[in-house]
């Protein structure tokens, strides 16, 4: 898809290049703000699998901002992290990150959850008490079970589709506000705890937990669409804005990739068009 071509068929991409952002998925943070406004009062902020293209390529560094390579599963990355706040707790926590999709809703529904859970695990050691955690999902049969578990810690917990995101798209974004875990809570117990979750051995006074998530104690989930309604809709295509001399020029992104994936095969295809050939590679035992 030619640059042109994608700037007329994803509004939000072209819009983001034109205000500024790196990527389109700023707007559904701003539109989530519009609903719930999760910046008010915010001076320290964790942002959880920020680079782009997930694991497959670093970020171009950003000013203000303390960069951390780590494992989110491990309590030593949240260590660094409070580290570097000087000893203090964050007061927000979002996650855009996501697994490469299979195209098996019931498969990706569950390894995004498992990855939810995951950066769930660094909330725990770095999220100050009435913080607000943002996090994407991808809702399917098993939501409900999701929403219990991020009932634990926050009592409100809705989710939400910005406008930006499109209808086609499964995803969504937990907004879980006030921070408050569980009296005695040892981060040690997450899994432990989460696992009594929507079965019927799991504690009555827990929310969601006294039974199961079926029949007379299904639970239903706060569900908002957030952005104006008569905003740009992202799964339609917009006409290229008109020009003086009438030649659309594309913009380039405000950070292209410092190291994609596909580095190497555009290398090659730029050598073969210009006619250079790459020495052979032989074996030590050839």
């Amino acid at each position: 898809m030619g640059k042109a071509s994608r700037d007329k068929r994803d509004i939000y991409y072209r819009k983001a290049k034109e205000e500024g952002w790196r990527a389109r998925s700023a707007f559904k943070l701003l539109q989530i703000d519009e609903e719930f406004n999760i910046f008010e009062g915010v001076k320290r902020v964790v942002d959880l699998c920020a680079a782009p293209g997930s694991w497959s390529q670093p970020m171009a560094p950003i000013e203000g901002v303390i960069q951390v390579q780590g494992d989110i599963t491990n309590a030593r990355t949240a260590e660094v992290v409070i580290r570097h706040f000087d000893g203090c707790k964050a007061d927000l926590v979002v996650c855009d990150g996501a697994p490469d999709v299979t195209g098996l809703h019931d498969m990706d529904e569950f390894v995004q959850s498992q990855l939810i859970l995951a950066g769930l695990t660094v909330v725990t050691h770095v999220l100050k008490e009435g913080g607000k955690f943002i996090a994407k999902i991808f809702r399917g049969k098993d939501t409900s079970l999701l929403y219990c578990q991020l009932k634990l810690f926050f009592p409100v917990v809705t989710f939400a589709k910005p406008k930006s995101s499109r209808n086609s798209s499964i995803e969504a974004f937990a907004v879980c506000e006030n921070y408050f875990p569980p009296e005695g809570f040892n981060p040690k117990d997450l899994h432990r705890l989460l696992e009594k979750v929507g079965s019927p051995w799991g504690g009555e006074d827990q929310d969601c937990s006294s039974g199961w998530l079926e029949g007379p104690n299904k639970v239903y989930i706060p569900f908002l669409a957030c952005g104006d309604l008569n905003g740009y809709d992202s799964d339609r295509s917009y006409p290229l804005p008109k020009v003086a001399d009438g030649t659309y020029q594309s913009l380039d992104p405000v950070q292209p990739p410092i190291a994609p994936p596909y580095k190497r095969a555009l290398e090659m295809k730029k050598a073969s068009s210009q006619g250079i050939r790459e020495p052979e590679k032989h074996s030590l035992d050839s």
